[in-house]
């Protein structure tokens, strides 16, 4: 029943990518999976992590992210495209999520500045009980290069971390001083030395849902990376497009690419 369930689920997120312009309500998703909708609602997010909608969302979007590095098209015509009928709300819901507005992302040809780092301390970090930590995982079978740990509200990596630490490979990690809250801890790398796009060498990992109380402590977390796959939410987060790209088959700023617009 998984296994049907699944190729239930990805038959509709293909067809989500084959329409990304046009209107998909629940009903159009529901009998592309051959559910009712409440039932096809309750599945899609029990595989995906977020409901079918912040689904679709997040992949209209990301193609936007494509379209404004890889084509001349005007932002207008790009919202349009990825189904945005007021070009406000899509560079309203674009900065929030990318970090940058459209016209900046195209400007910077997707090369974002690294999110801020905060200095190395002079002794190691304990981690304290305001604190998330543990340890990620690498496959058997490669060596991730640098890793981006993100602590997020929800599934989807947009927006600005609530914290976050970037190490050389795998190994522990400490978020240090995270807010109370319920958030989601998330790692992003590709595979060290890979240079041409290619899914199986970027690698993802999603914990949660974690809670942070004041005077509890946050339990140690443990963070396996695994091939990124198309029931994983788009990470929209501008500076996590480096090692995520090459699960969408594009490079920011590769030369043998089409032609980028003009600044």
């Amino acid at each position: 029943m998984d296994e049907i369930i699944e190729k239930s689920v990805e038959r509709v997120i293909r067809a989500m990518h084959e329409n990304l312009g046009e209107p998909i309500t629940i009903d159009d998703m529901a009998r592309t999976a051959m559910f009712s909708k409440f039932h096809f609602s309750r599945i899609f997010q029990r595989v995906t992590g977020i409901s079918p909608g912040r689904f679709l969302s997040a992949l209209r979007l990301q193609e936007a992210k494509r379209l404004l590095l890889t084509t001349s098209m005007t932002v207008a015509d790009i919202s349009h495209l990825v189904g945005y009928n007021s070009i406000g709300t899509f560079s309203s819901r674009f900065r929030g999520s990318v970090g940058v507005s459209p016209t900046e992302y195209r400007q910077q040809r997707g090369q974002v500045s690294p999110l801020a780092t905060l200095p190395a301390p002079a002794a190691p970090v304990v981690a304290g009980p305001s604190a998330v930590h543990g340890q990620v995982w690498r496959p058997q079978s490669c060596e991730p290069g640098e890793v981006l740990v993100g602590l997020f509200p929800d599934r989807i990596a947009q927006g600005t971390p609530v914290r976050h630490a970037t190490r050389a490979g795998a190994g522990p990690f400490v978020l240090a001083d995270v807010p109370d809250g319920t958030w989601y801890v998330m790692a992003y790398s590709a595979e060290s030395g890979a240079t041409e796009p290619d899914p199986d060498h970027t690698y993802v990992a999603t914990y949660g849902p974690v809670e942070v109380r004041h005077g509890g402590r946050a339990p140690s977390v443990d963070l396996w990376l695994r091939p990124r796959r198309i029931f994983d939410p788009p990470a929209l987060l501008a500076q996590l497009d480096e090692p995520m790209c090459a699960a969408q088959a594009w490079v920011p700023g590769r030369a043998d690419q089409a032609a980028l617009p003009g600044a």
